[in-house]
């Protein structure tokens, strides 16, 4: 199945971005690296994959955080609304978005009318920003919940014995303990945000230039058909997420080090 679904595919693509009119080639590559319109549109992804992982992994921290201080019974009910938002995504969630968020969407409508906003548009980068940090905050609670079992009641209770304030727990402590999970956490994030597609399509279409897009226009567009292109960039995307889960791993060692 791993063959079937992970590695032949990627071979398929690796095997195709060097093909450029029938001959073995790194045509695809430079077309990619001298076109400023590609460029924006790998800038534009990583810019809106990193702030939605930010805030998703900040918010979903703070969550988990509080769950271990809350009673049973609110703690599952919001175990299970995580379960439930994370799996609201896509062309869906972009129509919810537009329904209450919209130019003329409910919430809008109402906070416009209180004076609260005046020029917000869910159809810009800080609506595309807002729509992916939505799903990443679901997966980042559900992927962080697990890891606070590390931290044991009593450290808290024993540091604050040696005078430690809270702050200097969380700095020295618990976050230290918690930093694999989070940095694990955030990569996932980022490779989540990075290859999301259907959110983004329904809601811009084609008027946000993102990787995901160039690479639906290049293999089902209406204009011109180049799978050797939409290969290259896809490629290009594979080597981005090889290279921040390297520098994770690398984090990861270290952060096992200073412990």
């Amino acid at each position: 199945m791993l063959l079937l679904f992970s590695i032949a595919p990627t071979l398929w693509i690796a095997l195709n971005s060097f093909q450029y009119e029938g001959a073995w080639s790194l045509d695809n590559f430079a077309e990619i690296l001298r076109s400023a319109f590609y460029r924006q549109a790998f800038a534009n992804s990583v810019w809106i994959s990193l702030c939605s992982s930010l805030i998703g992994l900040a918010t979903a921290t703070l969550v988990s955080a509080s769950l271990r201080r809350v009673d049973s019974s609110v703690r599952d009910l919001v175990v299970a609304f995580t379960n439930m938002a994370s799996n609201l995504s896509g062309v869906p969630l972009a129509f919810a978005f537009i329904i209450v968020m919209g130019t003329n969407g409910a919430l809008t409508l109402l906070l416009r009318q209180l004076g609260w906003i005046s020029d917000f548009s869910i159809y810009s980068q800080g609506g595309l920003i807002l729509v992916y940090s939505y799903f990443q905050i679901p997966l980042a609670v559900l992927l962080l919940y697990p890891a606070f079992d590390a931290l044991q009641d009593d450290w808290q209770d024993a540091a604050a014995l040696l005078g430690a304030s809270r702050l200097t727990y969380w700095r020295q402590v618990g976050l230290p303990v918690l930093m694999p999970a989070i940095l694990g956490t955030f990569v996932l994030m980022l490779a989540n945000a990075l290859g999301a597609y259907a959110s983004a399509y329904a809601l811009m279409t084609s008027n946000y230039n993102l990787v995901t897009i160039r690479i639906s226009s290049l293999v089902a567009g209406d204009i011109s058909l180049e799978p050797n292109l939409a290969a290259a960039l896809s490629l290009l995307l594979i080597v981005i997420l090889v290279g921040v889960a390297m520098v994770n791993q690398f984090l990861i060692k270290r952060s096992y080090h200073a412990r």
